[in-house]
C-alpha cells in the first residue's frame, strides 16, 4: 500500500488525512471496522481523485463522511429489497455509479470491491466483484489511464 499511496500523493489529488478519531467515529457510525488497506488509505488521505480534480474525476474516492450504504446512495432507501445492508460506497464514478465494499465478508482480511451500476443495482449478477481488495483495486485504477479497467475485462 505504501507505494500506491505515494503515487496518489505524487500524481493525483489526495485530500488531507483522516485522524484516528475520525476513523473511530466512522467505525462507530457504520458498525464495521476498516480493513488494513482502507485504514492505511484513510490515514493517508480522507478521500482523493485520480487523474483529474474532483469536479471532472472519473475516480472519486469518498471521504469517511460520504461513505454510506449502497442502497441508500443509489436507491435512496434502507429497504432490504433495494440491496444488502453490507454493501457500502467507497468511490463515486459519475452518473450515479459507485464502487462498493462488501463488508459482510473478508478474504485474507480484506473486503472485496463490487461494481454498482445504478441502472441494474442491486441485481447480484450485475453487481459483480471487480477487485479482491482495496489495494488490488487501487493498483489497477492507477494503471488504468483514467479508464474503468473492469469494463475492459
Amino acid at each position: 500500500m505504501d507505494t500506491l499511496l505515494a503515487e496518489v500523493s505524487r500524481h493525483h489529488f489526495p485530500e488531507p488525512p483522516a485522524t484516528p478519531e475520525q476513523i473511530a467515529a466512522f467505525e462507530a457510525r457504520v458498525g464495521w471496522q476498516l480493513d488494513a488497506d482502507l485504514r492505511a488509505f484513510y490515514l493517508h488521505c480522507n478521500g482523493a481523485t485520480l487523474f483529474r480534480p474532483r469536479l471532472y474525476a472519473n475516480y472519486r474516492f469518498l471521504s469517511l463522511d460520504e461513505i454510506r450504504r449502497g442502497r441508500a446512495a443509489i436507491r435512496g432507501s434502507e429497504s432490504d429489497a433495494d440491496g444488502p445492508a453490507s454493501w457500502y460506497t467507497l468511490l463515486y464514478l459519475q452518473d450515479g455509479d459507485y464502487i462498493l465494499a462488501d463488508v459482510s465478508q473478508q478474504v485474507n482480511g480484506r473486503y472485496p470491491l463490487l461494481d454498482a451500476f445504478h441502472e441494474t443495482f442491486p441485481d447480484p449478477v450485475e453487481t459483480r466483484q471487480i477487485a479482491a481488495s482495496f489495494s488490488d483495486f487501487l493498483e489497477k485504477a492507477l494503471a488504468s489511464g483514467d479508464e474503468f479497467f473492469w469494463l475492459a475485462e
